[in-house]
C-alpha cells in the first residue's frame, strides 16, 4: 500500500538534497518519478529543485498534478511542501489513497514565528508517515527553528510569513538560541 511521508526539517536540513536523492533512487531503478514544487517557489529558478549542495534536477509545478495521471508513475516527490494549500495536500492524500502511488513531500514544519504552514499543517495532519531530517544549531544542539535576520545580523521576528529568494537571511537554530535571537559567533554565516 502506498503511503503520503511528510519529511520536515530546519533551514538547512538537506530537504532538497535528499528529494533529489530519492528522485534518482527511483530512476536508478528505472521507474518514473515526478518531481513537484509549488508555483510560488521560483528563486532558483522556473521548474528546477537546487538544493544548497549543488544538487539539481528539472520539475515540474504542482499544478502538473491535476492534468496528468498519477498512476504512470512509480512516486511523486514534492519539495517546498510547506507552500501546498490544504486543497493541494489534499490531492496528494487522493493520490496515494485512489491511485495507490506512494507521495513523499518535504518542507519546513514551521516559519521564522514559530507558526505552522498552511501545507505543513495539514501534512503533519494527513500524512502516513512524518519523518524529521535533522541539522544542528551553532552550538552543536538539534536546530528545529527557522530564524530569519536582517541586513545588520539580528534575528527578526516581524515581516511577511514568505520571502523568497532570501535563503541567505535564514538559519536552522535550536529553541533556546531562536528564542533569545542568538545567532552565534558567526552571526548566521557559516
Amino acid at each position: 500500500m502506498a503511503k503520503l511521508y511528510f519529511r520536515y526539517g530546519a533551514m538547512g536540513s538537506s530537504k532538497s538534497a535528499n528529494a533529489l536523492m530519492v528522485k534518482y533512487n527511483y530512476e536508478e531503478r528505472h521507474q518514473k518519478v515526478l518531481l513537484v514544487k509549488p508555483s510560488i517557489d521560483s528563486r532558483d529558478g522556473e521548474k528546477v529543485v537546487r538544493s544548497r549542495c549543488g544538487l539539481e534536477a528539472p520539475c515540474e509545478y504542482f499544478e502538473v498534478l491535476n492534468q496528468v495521471d498519477p498512476r504512470q508513475f512509480c512516486c511523486i516527490v514534492v519539495d517546498e511542501a510547506q507552500f501546498l494549500t490544504k486543497a493541494q495536500v489534499e490531492r496528494l492524500v487522493e493520490i496515494v489513497d485512489d491511485y495507490n502511488v506512494p507521495v513523499v513531500a518535504y518542507g519546513l514544519r514551521a516559519d521564522f514565528q514559530g507558526n505552522l504552514f498552511e501545507g505543513s499543517q495539514w501534512l503533519l495532519a494527513w500524512a502516513d508517515t512524518i519523518e524529521e531530517v535533522k541539522t544542528i544549531c551553532w552550538c552543536g544542539k538539534k536546530a528545529t527553528y527557522n530564524a530569519r535576520f536582517d541586513e545588520n545580523g539580528r534575528v527578526t521576528k516581524q515581516g511577511e510569513q514568505i520571502v523568497l529568494g532570501a535563503n541567505d537571511r535564514y538559519v536552522g537554530l535550536c529553541r533556546k538560541h531562536w528564542k533569545e535571537g542568538n545567532l552565534g559567533p558567526h552571526g548566521g554565516r557559516a
